[in-house]
């Protein structure tokens, strides 16, 4: 039963499982739970790490804030930054933005 229902939900952990077979009137113990389950080669999927080197390159951050300035005005600033190399792609400032300015 452990075998099976470590094969059928593959995110499911030892404690998760045990609280099933508890629920279904078997009395286990967490640690053989632990001791039966499928062991796996890897994660399910690459991790969040693994994810940013494989494409930091094709990564770029987009930001548009609001300066204000000594005089009291508002300054719409537009930065994008590629992450690979963290070099300045663009950058764009205006007093009155549109939808033109920022496309």
């Amino acid at each position: 039963m452990i075998r099976r229902m470590s094969m059928e939900n593959p995110l499911w952990g030892a404690p998760r499982i045990h609280g099933e077979l508890l629920k279904l009137g078997f009395e286990i113990a967490q640690s053989s739970v632990a001791k039966y389950m499928v062991k796996r080669r890897g994660p399910p999927s690459q991790e969040w790490r693994t994810f940013l080197r494989n494409h930091a390159p094709d990564i770029a951050a987009i930001d548009l804030f609001v300066v204000p300035t000594i005089g009291f005005d508002l300054l719409y600033a537009f930065v994008i930054v590629r992450l690979g190399r963290r070099d300045l792609v663009w950058i764009n400032v205006t007093a009155t933005p549109t939808a033109e300015w920022v496309a």
